[in-house]
Protein backbone atom coordinates (compact mmCIF):
# COMPACT_ATOMS: atom_id res chain seq x y z
CA UNK A 1 0.00 0.00 0.00
CA UNK A 2 1.56 3.78 -0.57
CA UNK A 3 2.87 5.82 2.22
CA UNK A 4 2.55 9.19 2.60
CA UNK A 5 5.98 11.18 2.01
CA UNK A 6 4.90 13.75 4.65
CA UNK A 7 5.03 10.95 7.09
CA UNK A 8 7.87 8.25 5.77
CA UNK A 9 8.94 5.73 7.41
CA UNK A 10 5.24 5.16 8.16
CA UNK A 11 3.45 2.60 6.21
CA UNK A 12 0.02 3.72 5.80
CA UNK A 13 -2.47 1.74 3.90
CA UNK A 14 -4.91 3.82 1.44
CA UNK A 15 -8.18 2.27 0.38
CA UNK A 16 -11.09 4.71 -0.75
CA UNK A 17 -14.09 2.64 1.46
CA UNK A 18 -11.51 3.01 4.44
CA UNK A 19 -10.00 5.33 6.79
CA UNK A 20 -5.85 5.38 6.19
CA UNK A 21 -4.61 2.45 8.05
CA UNK A 22 -1.28 2.14 10.00
CA UNK A 23 -0.25 -1.00 11.66
CA UNK A 24 2.39 -1.55 14.13
CA UNK A 25 3.91 -4.37 16.39
CA UNK A 26 2.68 -3.09 19.97
CA UNK A 27 5.60 -1.03 21.52
CA UNK A 28 6.50 -1.92 25.10
CA UNK A 29 5.74 2.14 25.72
CA UNK A 30 2.69 2.87 23.91
CA UNK A 31 2.83 6.68 24.97
CA UNK A 32 6.55 6.63 24.37
CA UNK A 33 5.87 5.65 20.73
CA UNK A 34 3.45 7.99 20.52
CA UNK A 35 5.55 10.57 21.34
CA UNK A 36 8.19 9.53 18.92
CA UNK A 37 5.60 9.12 15.90
CA UNK A 38 4.01 12.64 17.00
CA UNK A 39 4.68 14.67 14.33
CA UNK A 40 4.45 11.95 11.90
CA UNK A 41 1.27 10.90 12.70
CA UNK A 42 -0.21 14.27 12.83
CA UNK A 43 1.37 15.03 9.35
CA UNK A 44 -0.90 11.52 8.05
CA UNK A 45 -3.81 13.55 10.22
CA UNK A 46 -3.50 16.44 8.16
CA UNK A 47 -3.59 15.05 4.85
CA UNK A 48 -6.14 12.03 4.87
CA UNK A 49 -8.42 13.59 7.59
CA UNK A 50 -8.18 10.43 9.93
CA UNK A 51 -5.69 7.84 10.75
CA UNK A 52 -6.38 4.81 12.58
CA UNK A 53 -3.60 2.92 14.49
CA UNK A 54 -3.65 -0.58 14.79
CA UNK A 55 -1.59 -2.92 16.90
CA UNK A 56 -0.95 -0.75 20.15
CA UNK A 57 -2.91 -2.33 22.24
CA UNK A 58 -4.49 0.34 24.93
CA UNK A 59 -6.14 -1.22 27.74
CA UNK A 60 -6.81 1.30 29.89
CA UNK A 61 -7.73 4.96 30.59
CA UNK A 62 -4.45 5.58 32.17
CA UNK A 63 -3.06 4.17 29.39
CA UNK A 64 -5.05 6.14 27.14
CA UNK A 65 -4.66 9.38 28.66
CA UNK A 66 -1.12 9.25 28.29
CA UNK A 67 -1.07 8.41 24.15
CA UNK A 68 -3.61 11.45 24.27
CA UNK A 69 -1.32 13.47 25.68
CA UNK A 70 1.55 12.97 24.21
CA UNK A 71 0.01 12.97 20.09
CA UNK A 72 -2.36 16.43 21.36
CA UNK A 73 -1.01 17.77 24.50
CA UNK A 74 -3.84 19.08 27.18
CA UNK A 75 -7.06 18.05 26.33
CA UNK A 76 -10.36 20.21 26.33
CA UNK A 77 -13.18 20.06 28.79
CA UNK A 78 -16.07 19.27 27.19
CA UNK A 79 -19.01 22.52 26.87
CA UNK A 80 -22.33 22.54 26.01
CA UNK A 81 -22.35 18.96 25.88
CA UNK A 82 -25.93 17.76 24.27
CA UNK A 83 -25.71 13.96 26.18
CA UNK A 84 -23.84 13.55 29.74
CA UNK A 85 -20.37 11.37 29.42
CA UNK A 86 -18.70 9.29 31.70
CA UNK A 87 -15.40 11.08 33.09
CA UNK A 88 -11.98 8.94 32.90
CA UNK A 89 -9.92 12.00 33.93
CA UNK A 90 -8.80 15.47 32.62
CA UNK A 91 -10.51 15.93 29.18
CA UNK A 92 -11.04 12.25 29.13
CA UNK A 93 -14.46 10.73 28.24
CA UNK A 94 -16.93 8.04 27.26
CA UNK A 95 -18.08 8.15 24.05
CA UNK A 96 -21.90 9.80 23.99
CA UNK A 97 -24.41 7.16 25.38
CA UNK A 98 -26.96 6.44 22.43
CA UNK A 99 -28.82 3.48 21.74
CA UNK A 100 -26.86 0.47 20.38
CA UNK A 101 -29.29 -0.30 18.34
CA UNK A 102 -29.74 3.34 16.92
CA UNK A 103 -26.91 4.76 14.62
CA UNK A 104 -25.50 8.24 15.26
CA UNK A 105 -25.50 9.81 12.18
CA UNK A 106 -22.07 11.99 10.57
CA UNK A 107 -21.62 15.03 12.50
CA UNK A 108 -18.47 17.30 14.05
CA UNK A 109 -18.01 17.09 17.15
CA UNK A 110 -19.13 19.96 19.28
CA UNK A 111 -19.21 22.22 15.89
CA UNK A 112 -21.47 24.53 17.47
CA UNK A 113 -19.78 26.44 20.54
CA UNK A 114 -17.76 29.73 18.68
CA UNK A 115 -14.61 27.34 19.66
CA UNK A 116 -14.72 23.92 18.60
CA UNK A 117 -12.03 21.24 18.69
CA UNK A 118 -9.87 21.00 15.76
CA UNK A 119 -8.78 17.30 16.58
CA UNK A 120 -10.55 14.42 17.73
CA UNK A 121 -9.05 11.03 19.80
CA UNK A 122 -10.94 7.88 20.33
CA UNK A 123 -9.49 4.68 21.68
CA UNK A 124 -11.25 1.70 21.66
CA UNK A 125 -11.15 -0.68 24.95
CA UNK A 126 -13.84 -2.78 24.08
CA UNK A 127 -14.61 -3.89 20.60
CA UNK A 128 -18.07 -4.53 19.77
CA UNK A 129 -18.87 -7.53 18.54
CA UNK A 130 -20.66 -6.41 15.45
CA UNK A 131 -21.28 -3.31 14.24
CA UNK A 132 -20.29 -0.17 15.70
CA UNK A 133 -17.93 1.33 13.44
CA UNK A 134 -16.57 5.09 13.87
CA UNK A 135 -17.17 6.03 10.24
CA UNK A 136 -15.89 8.84 8.60
CA UNK A 137 -16.15 11.46 5.71
CA UNK A 138 -14.14 14.11 4.16
CA UNK A 139 -16.20 17.42 5.11
CA UNK A 140 -14.89 19.01 1.83
CA UNK A 141 -16.20 15.75 -0.51
CA UNK A 142 -19.36 16.11 1.06
CA UNK A 143 -19.91 20.00 0.34
CA UNK A 144 -19.31 19.48 -3.29
CA UNK A 145 -21.22 17.04 -3.25
CA UNK A 146 -24.66 18.53 -1.61
CA UNK A 147 -27.17 20.49 -4.27
CA UNK A 148 -25.44 23.89 -4.76
CA UNK A 149 -29.50 25.06 -3.56
CA UNK A 150 -28.86 23.80 -0.54
CA UNK A 151 -25.34 24.19 0.44
CA UNK A 152 -25.85 28.12 -1.02
CA UNK A 153 -28.86 29.05 1.55
CA UNK A 154 -27.34 27.42 4.55
CA UNK A 155 -24.20 29.41 3.67
CA UNK A 156 -26.24 32.19 3.39
CA UNK A 157 -27.63 32.32 6.38
CA UNK A 158 -25.95 29.98 9.10
CA UNK A 159 -27.72 27.27 10.90
CA UNK A 160 -29.62 27.02 13.99
CA UNK A 161 -29.18 25.22 16.85
CA UNK A 162 -32.37 24.99 20.04
CA UNK A 163 -32.32 23.38 22.73
CA UNK A 164 -34.47 23.25 25.92
CA UNK A 165 -32.87 21.90 29.09
CA UNK A 166 -34.86 19.43 31.03
CA UNK A 167 -34.09 16.65 33.63
CA UNK A 168 -35.29 13.77 31.54
CA UNK A 169 -33.27 13.88 28.41
CA UNK A 170 -30.04 15.05 27.33
CA UNK A 171 -27.13 16.99 29.18
CA UNK A 172 -28.44 18.74 32.42
CA UNK A 173 -27.42 22.42 32.87
CA UNK A 174 -24.98 21.51 34.91
CA UNK A 175 -23.45 18.86 33.18
CA UNK A 176 -23.46 21.35 29.55
CA UNK A 177 -22.36 24.65 30.96
CA UNK A 178 -20.00 23.33 34.04
CA UNK A 179 -22.39 25.15 36.59
CA UNK A 180 -26.15 25.46 37.61
CA UNK A 181 -25.41 28.68 38.48
CA UNK A 182 -28.35 30.81 36.83
CA UNK A 183 -26.05 33.53 36.65
CA UNK A 184 -23.24 32.11 35.32
CA UNK A 185 -25.00 30.35 32.84
CA UNK A 186 -26.37 33.36 31.31
CA UNK A 187 -22.58 35.04 31.19
CA UNK A 188 -21.88 32.26 29.36
CA UNK A 189 -24.33 32.40 26.78
CA UNK A 190 -23.55 36.14 25.89
CA UNK A 191 -19.92 35.86 26.07
CA UNK A 192 -20.66 32.73 23.54
CA UNK A 193 -23.32 34.02 21.61
CA UNK A 194 -26.34 31.77 22.90
CA UNK A 195 -29.62 33.60 22.96
CA UNK A 196 -31.24 32.76 26.34
CA UNK A 197 -35.00 32.40 27.12
CA UNK A 198 -36.03 31.08 31.27
CA UNK A 199 -39.41 28.96 30.91
CA UNK A 200 -42.28 28.99 33.82
CA UNK A 201 -41.56 26.11 34.84
CA UNK A 202 -37.70 27.53 35.71
CA UNK A 203 -36.29 25.40 32.47
CA UNK A 204 -33.89 27.05 30.35
CA UNK A 205 -34.18 27.13 26.53
CA UNK A 206 -31.23 28.48 23.87
CA UNK A 207 -30.22 29.29 20.75
CA UNK A 208 -27.43 29.72 18.93
CA UNK A 209 -27.31 30.76 15.03
CA UNK A 210 -23.75 29.25 13.14
CA UNK A 211 -22.20 28.84 9.79
CA UNK A 212 -22.72 25.71 7.95
CA UNK A 213 -19.82 26.45 5.45
CA UNK A 214 -16.19 27.22 7.03
CA UNK A 215 -12.52 27.33 5.68
CA UNK A 216 -10.27 24.88 7.15
CA UNK A 217 -7.65 26.84 9.51
CA UNK A 218 -4.74 24.85 8.51
CA UNK A 219 -5.26 23.65 4.46
CA UNK A 220 -7.50 26.41 3.39
CA UNK A 221 -10.53 24.09 2.13
CA UNK A 222 -13.96 24.60 1.97
CA UNK A 223 -15.36 22.21 4.48
CA UNK A 224 -19.72 21.14 5.36
CA UNK A 225 -19.26 21.65 9.35
CA UNK A 226 -21.86 21.35 11.17
CA UNK A 227 -24.59 19.17 13.06
CA UNK A 228 -27.54 20.14 11.06
CA UNK A 229 -28.21 16.86 9.97
CA UNK A 230 -27.44 14.82 13.61
CA UNK A 231 -29.30 16.81 16.03
CA UNK A 232 -32.33 17.57 14.10
CA UNK A 233 -35.81 16.02 14.39
CA UNK A 234 -36.01 14.28 11.17
CA UNK A 235 -32.93 12.10 12.27
CA UNK A 236 -34.54 10.55 14.73
CA UNK A 237 -35.94 7.04 14.88
CA UNK A 238 -40.15 8.01 14.04
CA UNK A 239 -40.74 6.68 17.36
CA UNK A 240 -38.78 8.37 19.17
CA UNK A 241 -39.48 11.81 16.98
CA UNK A 242 -43.26 10.88 17.89
CA UNK A 243 -42.44 10.42 21.84
CA UNK A 244 -40.64 13.20 21.64
CA UNK A 245 -42.92 15.81 19.97
CA UNK A 246 -46.18 14.16 22.29
CA UNK A 247 -43.93 14.40 25.70
CA UNK A 248 -42.39 18.35 25.26
CA UNK A 249 -44.14 19.82 22.04
CA UNK A 250 -42.37 20.89 18.78
CA UNK A 251 -41.30 23.77 19.74
CA UNK A 252 -39.79 22.71 23.01
CA UNK A 253 -37.56 19.45 22.12
CA UNK A 254 -34.85 18.71 23.47
CA UNK A 255 -32.83 19.69 20.67
CA UNK A 256 -33.40 20.51 16.53
CA UNK A 257 -31.82 22.18 14.34
CA UNK A 258 -33.29 25.13 11.60
CA UNK A 259 -32.19 27.22 8.91
CA UNK A 260 -30.63 30.34 10.02
CA UNK A 261 -33.36 32.41 9.42
CA UNK A 262 -35.48 30.67 12.32
CA UNK A 263 -37.57 28.42 9.48
CA UNK A 264 -38.48 24.52 9.96
CA UNK A 265 -35.32 22.53 7.89
CA UNK A 266 -38.03 19.65 5.65
CA UNK A 267 -37.65 15.93 6.27
CA UNK A 268 -36.63 15.91 2.54
CA UNK A 269 -33.63 17.99 3.25
CA UNK A 270 -31.86 16.24 5.95
CA UNK A 271 -32.91 12.96 4.15
CA UNK A 272 -30.65 14.54 1.41
CA UNK A 273 -27.64 15.80 3.93
CA UNK A 274 -27.64 12.23 5.32
CA UNK A 275 -27.61 10.08 2.10
CA UNK A 276 -24.80 12.55 0.84
CA UNK A 277 -23.11 11.12 3.58
CA UNK A 278 -23.56 7.97 3.03
CA UNK A 279 -22.37 7.94 -0.41
CA UNK A 280 -19.20 9.65 1.08
CA UNK A 281 -19.24 7.12 4.15
CA UNK A 282 -15.36 5.19 4.78
CA UNK A 283 -15.69 2.43 7.69
CA UNK A 284 -13.08 0.65 9.20
CA UNK A 285 -14.48 -2.13 12.66
CA UNK A 286 -13.15 -1.56 15.34
CA UNK A 287 -10.59 -4.14 17.04
CA UNK A 288 -9.91 -3.96 20.97
CA UNK A 289 -6.60 -1.74 21.39
CA UNK A 290 -7.04 0.72 18.39
CA UNK A 291 -6.16 4.23 17.89
CA UNK A 292 -8.17 6.84 15.98
CA UNK A 293 -6.97 10.69 15.32
CA UNK A 294 -9.72 12.76 12.99
CA UNK A 295 -9.30 16.22 12.02
CA UNK A 296 -12.60 17.19 13.38
CA UNK A 297 -13.18 20.15 11.24
CA UNK A 298 -12.20 18.36 7.65
CA UNK A 299 -13.99 15.00 8.73
CA UNK A 300 -17.22 14.12 10.47
CA UNK A 301 -17.47 11.04 11.77
CA UNK A 302 -20.63 8.89 12.80
CA UNK A 303 -21.04 5.67 15.11
CA UNK A 304 -22.91 2.64 13.55
CA UNK A 305 -25.16 0.19 15.63
CA UNK A 306 -24.12 -2.15 17.46
CA UNK A 307 -24.75 -5.38 19.43
CA UNK A 308 -22.36 -6.64 22.69
CA UNK A 309 -20.50 -4.24 24.98
CA UNK A 310 -18.63 -0.97 23.22
CA UNK A 311 -15.98 0.77 25.15
CA UNK A 312 -14.50 3.81 23.57
CA UNK A 313 -12.59 6.74 25.02
CA UNK A 314 -12.48 9.76 23.65
CA UNK A 315 -10.65 13.08 23.90
CA UNK A 316 -10.67 16.90 22.01
CA UNK A 317 -8.15 19.09 21.69
CA UNK A 318 -6.46 22.09 19.68
CA UNK A 319 -9.25 24.65 20.35
CA UNK A 320 -10.14 26.52 16.68
CA UNK A 321 -12.30 29.63 16.86
CA UNK A 322 -13.10 29.90 13.72
CA UNK A 323 -12.13 32.77 11.59
CA UNK A 324 -15.67 32.54 9.48
CA UNK A 325 -17.66 31.25 12.25
CA UNK A 326 -20.59 33.26 12.58
CA UNK A 327 -22.26 35.49 14.49
CA UNK A 328 -19.66 37.01 16.49
CA UNK A 329 -19.54 39.15 19.27
CA UNK A 330 -22.23 38.86 22.36
CA UNK A 331 -25.77 36.77 22.02
CA UNK A 332 -28.76 39.48 23.07
CA UNK A 333 -29.34 37.82 25.83
CA UNK A 334 -33.60 37.66 25.46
Amino acid sequence: MPSSSLAAPLDVELRPDRPAMLRVDPPQDAAAWAAEYRDALRAQVTEHGALLVRGLGLKDPDQVGAVFARLAGELLPEREAFAPREAHGAGLYSSTPWPANQPMCMHHELSYPLQVPGLLLLACLTAPEDGGATAVADATEVLDALPAELTERFEREGWLLTRTYNDEIGASLAESFGTDDRDAIERYCRANAIDTRWQGDGSLHTEQRRCAVVRHPLTGRRCWFNQIAFLNEWTLAPEVREYLVDEYGAERLPFNTRYGDGSPIPEDVVQRINTVYEQHTRREPWQAGDLMLLDNIGTAHSREPFTGERRVLVGMAEPRRLADSCPTGEASGR
